[in-house]
């Protein structure tokens, strides 16, 4: 089975391009969704992050407190890349066990930060959902009702494009003028093509 990784910047359109592979039965782990459902039930992860930001992490209830945590990484580096590498770790686990349920050809991992945690390079293929930054900006300001400033602030903070293209595998340009459906499908054809040929 190919494990194939999928990312993009804010506003590129990633989560989109994931729904028409599921539209073909292809399976996607969202890594984002996975982390902050294990913030909340992993026993070791809750430990590394109560005893590295205090047992004020979290509420009585067991929920995270993601405004203490926000507030403590978003302006500090060490700290983000500290629970990074208390978070990334356990994401790959469960990922790994959910791959092992799959039947399929292939499966998908969705990832915001595929290439910055590094776990690009555990996939067979990597893709990146591209648009051009006016594009996303607009599309941001619409979705989440914020200034273009603020959506400038958050690509700042992702890494340049640029530097995602010369690690992609494979880009899917969601620019409104190429049709995602067509791409989509180019490359689901390809992706069972080679793993038939793998099984060989």
């Amino acid at each position: 089975m190919l494990k194939v990784g999928i990312t993009g910047g804010i506003g590129s359109g990633k989560t989109t391009v994931c729904e028409i592979f599921e539209l073909l039965n292809i399976p996607v782990f969202n890594a984002d969704d996975s982390a902050k459902t294990l913030m909340v039930t992993d026993k070791v992860l809750i430990a590394e992050i109560k005893s590295a930001f205090g047992a004020v992490s979290y509420f009585e209830d067991g929920s995270l407190n993601r405004k203490h945590i926000a507030e403590l990484v978003f302006s500090n580096p060490e700290k983000l890349a500290l629970l990074n590498s208390f978070v990334h770790p356990a994401v790959f686990k469960a990922m790994e066990l959910w791959v092992l349920e799959q039947t399929t050809p292939y499966v998908l991992k969705e990832a915001a930060l595929l290439f910055e945690s590094g776990s690009y390079l555990s996939n067979d293929f990597n893709i990146l959902v591209s648009a051009p930054e006016k594009l996303r900006i607009a599309r941001v300001m619409k979705r989440d009702n914020v200034t273009a400033e603020k959506v400038k602030e958050r690509i700042q903070n992702q890494m340049p494009e640029e530097e995602k293209k010369t690690k992609a595998d494979f880009i899917i340009d969601n620019n409104e003028t190429e049709f995602l459906i067509n791409q989509v499908l180019a490359l689901h054809h390809q992706f069972i093509e080679i793993a038939s040929k793998q099984k060989k």
